[in-house]
């Protein structure tokens, strides 16, 4: 039987789930929209996020480290950082599912490229348009003087 979901936990898809007790939030004062209110109420949002403890598949890890390398920590920790809304539980929310969305994107694998060659006809109108520039350049050399 399935353990039932914390209101905390993130629904990634049907399958994966991020429990509520591998994320750290923190709440930060943020520049932005909020007036005065801005300069006393932490609304920001910071998720943290270690991929390295977390309970991804190991495929799943690797995809997301070679998609997301560059937010990635030296210790293994993804930060999500949000701060365009007002209130602090909008933030929240917005961070959250940026975070679902790069796990998301991470689950799909990447569809090898199949190579294909070019038709014949391609690859004819290809050289005639090649003639027909080399021609037009040929034609643009100095005019000799006739004597």
């Amino acid at each position: 039987m399935a353990e039932p979901l914390s209101n905390a936990d993130i629904r990634v898809s049907e399958s994966v789930t991020i429990p509520a007790w591998e994320l750290t939030e923190r709440f930060v004062r943020a520049s932005g929209p909020g007036g005065q209110n801005v300069n006393k109420v932490s609304t920001a949002v910071q998720l943290r996020w270690n991929l390295d403890r977390s309970s991804l598949p190991a495929p799943v890890k690797a995809r997301f480290r070679r998609l997301w390398s560059a937010r990635i920590t030296q210790a293994g920790d993804i930060l999500v950082e949000a701060k365009t809304h007002r209130s602090q539980a909008l933030n929240r929310e917005a961070a959250r599912a940026r975070l679902a969305d790069m796990v998301r994107k991470a689950l799909n694998p990447v569809k090898k490229r199949i190579q294909t060659r070019p038709g014949a006809r391609a690859v004819q109108r290809r050289i005639d348009a090649k003639k027909r520039r080399s021609k037009i350049k040929s034609q643009r050399g100095r005019i000799s003087d006739m004597e």
